[in-house]
């Protein structure tokens, strides 16, 4: 049988899985001892059942967490969309904020409005020595990017036709023209700047501060720092069969290798860390996690607020001499979601912050 399936004959030799599995049978036919019986016979049906005991257990606990979730209290405020003010608020950011009252309502989307996430969002555009200061306060929602923008000018003279000229670079668009203002000495003033977002990847909101002085007539400019668009603002955890796994796994075509390089030394720890840094859920159930062999395969999955799907797999291996080695595969259906998600790994898994 063995020889007939890797006979060049056939249209289709057999698969590696299939003859390793004949022959474990025939050495198992060939032994006489009671040590290999009892492994087949035993050990394999209470592993299997324990590997059934933990699907169950997981699904169990999975439907829990979805029956708790409280969509909307009894006494909640029921908010219609026509009558609220559209006071200083574009079609966009309407539109985008109903969206958002959807899936808040629905438990899909919940709002971090901690006071030290905010301030975290905070980004210095302009030197504290420049002759105009300027930071951007960003939000990210959905489809699009509101950057709060604060300048201030610090001279004694009147700047004209000061302008914030954006550019962006990725699938970042400006929804708005840029406007002239007239900024007084010692005097601030707030720009709103909407960036329309399509597709999963790392962009980058780069760009100038244009204006005049009135004893000199040529046009002053300052350059301003890159904003980056972090791509863990786009995906979140989720959950999918292992069959539906495979079939994903075998149709995306693009894949991002990231070679492991790392300082911790455990490999569930290692595990941990790069849950945590890419915002995915582990699909490998937590009973095949357990042990130490110095050897750890896993499988992690998550999907973008647009319906892509990112898929990873962790192999890693522990060396004699304590070292991590191994690869982390990412891949997806388009090329800017496997390349961001694999900067972000490499970035991230030496164990910093």
């Amino acid at each position: 049988m063995l020889q007939l399936g890797q006979s060049s004959v056939l249209p289709h030799s057999i698969d590696n899985d299939s003859y390793d599995r004949i022959v474990l049978c025939i050495r198992l036919l060939c032994s006489t001892g009671d040590v290999v019986r009892k492994i087949w016979l035993n050990s394999c049906r209470e592993s299997f059942i324990k590997m059934l005991s933990d699907k169950q257990m997981r699904e169990t606990e999975e439907d829990k967490a979805k029956a708790q979730v409280s969509h909307s209290q009894p006494d909640d405020l029921i908010d219609f969309y026509h009558l609220k003010s559209r006071k200083g608020m574009s079609q966009l950011e309407l539109e985008d904020q109903v969206q958002d009252d959807l899936r808040r309502a629905t438990g899909e989307f919940v709002k971090d409005a901690d006071d030290a996430n905010k301030l975290n969002r905070i980004i210095q555009l302009t030197g504290f020595s420049d002759p105009v200061y300027a930071e951007a306060y960003v939000t990210v929602h959905h489809y699009d990017i509101v950057l709060d923008v604060t300048v201030i000018n610090r001279t004694k003279e009147t700047l004209q036709n000061l302008c914030l000229e954006l550019a962006t670079m990725g699938d970042l668009k400006l929804v708005e023209r840029p406007q002239n203002y007239t900024l007084a000495p010692v005097s601030s003033k707030q720009i709103k700047a909407n960036i329309k977002v399509s597709s999963t990847e790392t962009g980058v909101i780069f760009g100038n501060i244009v204006y005049e002085t009135s004893n000199v007539f040529e046009r002053n400019v300052i350059v301003l720092n890159d904003i980056h668009i972090d791509i863990m603002d786009y995906i979140s955890p989720a959950v999918c069969s292992d069959a539906a796994f495979r079939t994903m796994w075998a149709e995306f075509e693009w894949e991002n290798k990231v070679a492991v390089n790392t300082t911790i030394t455990n490999e569930k720890e290692f595990l941990d860390h790069i849950i945590k840094s890419t915002n995915m859920k582990c699909l490998t159930a937590q009973s095949a996690l357990e042990g130490d062999c110095g050897f750890l395969a896993a499988t992690l999955y998550a999907k973008s607020v647009f319906g892509e799907d990112a898929l990873v797999n962790i192999s890693v291996e522990k060396q004699t001499d304590n070292k991590l080695n191994g690869y982390i595969r990412i891949r997806s259906k388009t090329q800017g979601i496997a390349l961001s998600l694999g900067d972000k790994i490499t970035l991230k898994q030496k164990g910093g912050s």
